[in-house]
């Protein structure tokens, strides 16, 4: 019987498990090939969603599900804490000790945040004046900050990259430029972007094309600020080369870090406990009976749920290609698409990969679109949130979106003449 063990029953995990039992459902209905996930509870959030939690847009019970509920019927599920894994035998050792073989293991552990890791964050302060945005107690609490709030000084700083979904600072910066106007007190808001980063946009064609929304929306933009320290009781955020920045709220984007199991697993992850992985196969570089996707990797990718999704249709065909003693394909290339929210119900669409920056033009058709990429639209902003429905109802179930491959194509991107691409 091949064993196939997913650790993780967030996004990545739950795409690849549904898409492995479609794939072998012969198997596992004989009891030949068992798809097993393991994961510490049975709480699932549609994590987009936790950005428009503090805006009042959704609901904490708008974006829960029962993990359980998200996996097909003939996937095992076991709610469990993982300790560490025993790669030479082949198993995984739960909270409690029990050892669960495997003949393949995925790891889909994601990544969590580590507030606690900034001097001062956590706290006087700490959920009253200092919040994140990237669980759903931190955003839940934010919201209830802002509804009653009269203005002052927000600011929002990315501690540390990587982080989930890198384009979400930038999208709550904007939503807030919008939430307060229609409150009729944006001008007693002063907003500051604090990145560790030499600017917002990074790459120079999305740069050009996008700068200048910070100074439209009057977001104070303050680069290459490291965090340091805060001091919650007098709302001051110090970098590490004491450059300070005074808050009423500051929304920060702690540092974030891998899963436990994998920095207690011997050689599997790096310093932050993410997974080290081949960038193009998504085989651990530990041992070949390992893979990981989605957030618990150490790609040079975006920690983004389009691009678990894109490594999902990829991951497949490598776990049956492993399981047949065939060499996985290195076949991904680094493809992620995001929407980022300008406010006023108008959104941005970026498509990029590995070697290929964000460009302008049409996606996913040329010429027809219809979603306009590195350019605001409405049409853009209804696909965003139209991605609740497409996330529960075809991603977690493990279906492939029709017209988009895993591997990005240059169909309907405008190149400029500086941009090399692969």
């Amino acid at each position: 019987m091949a064993r196939i063990v997913i650790l993780g029953a967030g996004t990545a995990g739950t795409i690849m498990a549904n898409r492995l039992r479609r794939r072998y459902a012969a198997e596992v209905d004989r009891g030949a090939t068992q798809v097993t996930v393991i994961d510490q509870d049975d709480k699932h959030i549609y994590q987009p969603g936790l950005l428009f939690i503090p805006f009042g847009i959704y609901h904490p019970e708008e974006i829960v599900r029962s993990r359980r509920g998200q996996l097909h019927d003939k996937v095992e599920y076991r709610a469990s804490a993982v300790q560490r894994l025993h790669p030479d035998a082949r198993e995984v050792e739960l909270s409690d000790g029990e050892r669960v073989p495997y003949d393949v293991c995925i790891i889909a552990s994601g990544t969590r945040i580590a507030p606690e890791e900034t001097d001062g964050l956590t706290g006087p302060g700490w959920k009253t004046k200092m919040f994140d945005f990237y669980t759903l107690e931190g955003a839940t609490a934010l919201a209830n900050a802002f509804a009653n709030w009269k203005g002052g000084r927000l600011v929002i700083n990315v501690v540390e990259m990587p982080i989930k979904c890198p384009v979400a600072p930038l999208e709550f910066s904007f939503l807030a430029d919008w939430f307060f106007t229609m409150r009729g007190i944006r001008d007693k808001v002063d907003i500051t972007y604090a990145t560790p980063l030499d600017g917002a946009f990074t790459k120079p064609v999305s740069a050009r094309a996008l700068g200048h929304l910070l100074e439209e929306k009057h977001v104070n933009l303050v680069t290459e600020f490291s965090a340091g320290r805060v001091d919650g009781e007098a709302g001051v955020l110090t970098s590490w080369d004491e450059r300070e920045v005074p808050f009423d709220i500051l929304v920060s984007i702690p540092l974030h870090q891998g899963a436990d199991f994998v920095k207690n697993t011997p050689g599997l992850g790096d310093d932050a406990g993410f997974v080290k992985t081949d960038h193009h196969t998504l085989q651990s570089k530990l041992t070949p009976s390992i893979f990981a996707i989605g957030d618990a990797t150490n790609v040079p990718a975006s920690k983004a749920g389009s691009v678990a999704h894109f490594e999902g249709e990829i991951l497949e065909e490598n776990i049956v290609r492993f399981l047949e003693g065939e060499a996985p394909e290195p076949a991904f290339d680094g493809h992620a698409n995001c929407f980022i929210e300008t406010g006023f119900d108008k959104a941005l669409l970026i498509d990029f990969n590995y070697t290929t920056e964000p460009l302008p033009g049409k996606f996913p058709f040329a010429k027809i679109g219809p979603m306009t990429l590195l350019g605001e639209s409405k049409f853009n902003h209804l696909g965003k949130m139209a991605f609740k429905w497409i996330y529960w109802n075809m991603l977690l179930p493990g279906h492939d979106m029709p017209g988009i491959k895993p591997q990005m194509t240059m169909t309907g991107k405008d190149v400029p003449a500086t941009v090399t691409t692969t």
